[in-house]
């Protein structure tokens, strides 16, 4: 498909409310224009994992006492965390969380690397397939800081920015 063909298509689904543009500053030259998809696009991409995972984690807590479901969820941050900590490559903090960073990615998390003025090491996610369990089991994401920090040997602070109705994940290392 041609430029301008993309361009007509995103320049009509930024109409409809499913992508948003925004330009982002280069070092040289003009800046580029990039294109991210909304709020709204997500029922285009129903996660069926969360439903079918909120309904077992539900049905162990009625039927197993109320703390059942987050021993599940601990469970699965132990396991996660050792998979994790046997693909993660890199001697220096910066190659960890790079490496840490290219899994998460490949999960679908669309996560990325960034050092801000302060030489502040941060992982930055756009999409948290979690959202949904950590709604019902607020715990939950106490137990990925603390998974995260173990495979990293650093103290992880999590937080949210919401912008135009998207969120950006944020995991300050250090």
């Amino acid at each position: 498909m041609s430029y301008m063909g993309v361009k007509q298509h995103c320049i009509e689904l930024e109409k409809r409310g499913y992508v948003d543009t925004w330009r982002r500053a280069k070092e040289i030259g003009r800046p580029e224009k990039a294109y991210r998809l909304t709020e709204k696009a997500n029922a285009l991409f129903p996660e069926v994992g969360s439903e079918l995972t909120l309904e077992i984690l539900s049905t162990i807590q009625a039927t197993s006492g109320a703390n059942a479901a987050e021993k599940l969820l601990f469970a699965y941050f132990q396991k996660k965390g050792k998979g994790y900590q046997s693909s993660v490559k890199g001697e220096s903090l910066a190659e960890r969380l790079t490496s840490l960073a290219r899994l998460r990615d490949k999960e679908g998390r669309l996560s990325k690397v960034e050092c801000d003025s302060e030489d502040e090491l941060k992982m930055v996610e756009f999409h948290d397939p979690l959202r949904a369990i950590a709604t019902a089991f607020p715990t939950t994401y106490h137990m990925e800081e603390q998974m995260l920090e173990r495979v990293l040997g650093q103290g992880v602070q999590r937080s949210e920015e919401v912008a135009s109705g998207l969120t950006r994940i944020i995991y300050r290392v250090g």
